[in-house]
């Protein structure tokens, strides 16, 4: 039997229930398991954390846990300034790109609406979620706990909000990706990319009215759906301006 003390900092107080939230508390182990298979244990996917710090030094996933130590964990708003020799979060992607569990569909349309590559289907289950994240290197967000701690998922986060507004306000601040937004760029119901179309030669796939006041179109490359500036498009400017504000 061994007794290990663990603190859990800031955002990852989210996953533990009241009593363990901001402060240190003793766990009891039968044996001596990694400290990654502790933490999510806790209820913290490892996803989540970017560094861990036992007895003041700082250690990787593989860490076996001996009695007496004493574990702080950080997530990754804490790495600002760090200079600890091991960090557990991984290489950041040059290019974030996505893919989403069933419950967020909403934020998929979103994300694509922005211009971010966003796989999303209604009929993933989550080995193949977990799969595709691991493979693609895709950012995988998700509003199910169990789904992030599985191992071979590396680019993870779990979405706070339920809003559908506040979720993408959420994603772009963790993210940073204020700067690297480019609207309107993607189908958002398949996300295939867009590409301007000449007029004449979509005529029978506009309504007449559309044909008569207005002259540049798009095309998403996969799906074939066409895409011009009406209405719907001063309502979707409207809701980026908001959420970008």
């Amino acid at each position: 039997m061994a007794t290990v003390n663990f603190h859990f900092h800031t955002e990852l107080n989210f996953f533990l229930p009241t009593n363990k939230r901001n402060v240190t508390y003793s766990i009891v182990l039968s044996d001596s398991p990694s400290i990654k298979d502790a933490i999510e244990s806790q209820g913290v996917p490892h996803p989540e954390v970017a560094l861990i710090l036992v007895n003041g030094e700082s250690v990787d996933f593989s860490y076996l846990l001996q009695d007496g130590d004493e574990i702080n964990v950080y997530p990754i708003s804490e790495l600002t300034n760090n200079s600890y020799s091991v960090s557990v979060e991984p290489e950041p992607l040059s290019t974030p790109c996505f893919v989403l569990d069933v419950h967020l569909g909403k934020l998929a349309s979103s994300l694509r609406m922005l211009g971010f590559d966003t796989l999303y289907r209604n009929d993933y289950d989550d080995e193949e979620l977990a799969e595709i994240s691991s493979r693609e290197k895709r950012i995988l967000l998700t509003r199910d706990t169990g789904l992030l701690k599985r191992s071979i998922v590396t680019y993870g986060y779990y979405v706070r909000q339920t809003n559908p507004q506040k979720q993408l306000i959420e994603v772009i601040k963790r993210f940073d990706l204020k700067k690297a937004v480019n609207p309107f760029k993607r189908c958002i119901t398949c996300n295939g990319l867009l590409a301007p179309i000449a007029k004449e030669t979509i005529l029978e796939q506009i309504p007449p009215k559309v044909r008569e006041s207005v002259d540049e179109f798009h095309s998403c490359q996969d799906c074939k759906q066409v895409f011009w500036r009406g209405s719907h498009y001063d309502k979707m400017r409207q809701f980026v301006d908001e959420v970008l504000g």
